[in-house]
């Protein structure tokens, strides 16, 4: 399914390529089929680390018996994504093709560190997915614009100051954001947690709820595997190659 996700993950990439440099200017990626299609992959990405999360955090208690502190290590892998996250912020600030303040490594980063108090948990993951998709969809298209916004609370009326995009990890953007890569906590949080949920659902007690042909040896199959086995590698050096493509087959100008 990674493997899956990397293959549509290209495609809308290429897509979007084609969009910027004008070569499919009528193309709109932001509604329609192009917005499901992005919203699939990026699900797909994020349930599937919840339920790698939850695969290996089972396997590490069971195997340390329960004496072992495990967060160090998902504390240190969430910073490693986390970083590779701001790599790609830098690289798209100096291109100058818009912003990158919390892309999706940023959020695969985050959620490696705050989902692990919930990882030995089951339902109470899917509760969270359903809060945290509310409050996502009640913070959609709230904007702020560098001025002075008036919220009321009851009879009391507080001001606040927004100069920056600091809360963009929370789903709060300014009036004109020309966001690349966007995937705030809230709702995306949650659908991480949503696959810790299906991983100590479907995998409990390490083993699968439903039994799954081995098809691992077979094409195209094992191509998949090989992708979703590269995935984080493939990301970082995707877009490059798509635009090294691109630019030698004429199609665009960099």
């Amino acid at each position: 399914m990674r493997g899956v996700a990397i293959l549509t993950m290209i495609v809308y990439h290429s897509m979007w390529d084609l969009w910027f440099w004008r070569v499919f200017p009528d193309v709109v990626l932001w509604t329609g089929f192009w917005r499901y299609w992005q919203r699939f992959t990026a699900g797909t990405f994020l349930i599937l680390v919840g339920v790698s999360l939850a695969i290996v955090y089972r396997r590490e208690r069971e195997r340390t018996e329960g004496q072992e502190r495990l967060f160090p290590r998902y504390l240190k892998r969430g910073l490693r994504i986390f970083g590779l996250g701001m790599i790609i912020t830098l690289a798209v600030q100096l291109a100058g093709v818009g912003y990158v303040d919390f892309g999706i490594l940023h959020l695969i980063g985050a959620s490696t560190i705050l989902a692990y108090p919930f990882l030995r948990y089951k339902w109470l993951n899917l509760g969270m997915w359903l809060a945290l998709s509310v409050a996502g969809k009640w913070l959609e298209g709230f904007r702020y614009d560098g001025r002075w916004i008036g919220v009321t609370i009851g009879s009391w009326m507080n001001l606040f100051w927004f100069d920056g995009r600091w809360l963009t990890p929370f789903g709060i953007t300014p009036t004109r954001y020309p966001a690349v890569d966007y995937f705030p906590l809230l709702p995306w949080f949650g659908v991480v947690l949503l696959g810790v949920w299906f991983g100590n659902w479907f995998y409990a007690s390490n083993r699968r709820l439903l039994p799954l042909p081995g098809w691992g040896g077979f094409f195209p199959i094992n191509v998949l595997e090989f992708l979703g086995r590269h995935s984080l590698i493939i990301y970082l050096v995707h877009q490059p190659l798509i635009l090294l493509v691109l630019f030698f087959l004429g199609i665009v100008r960099i």
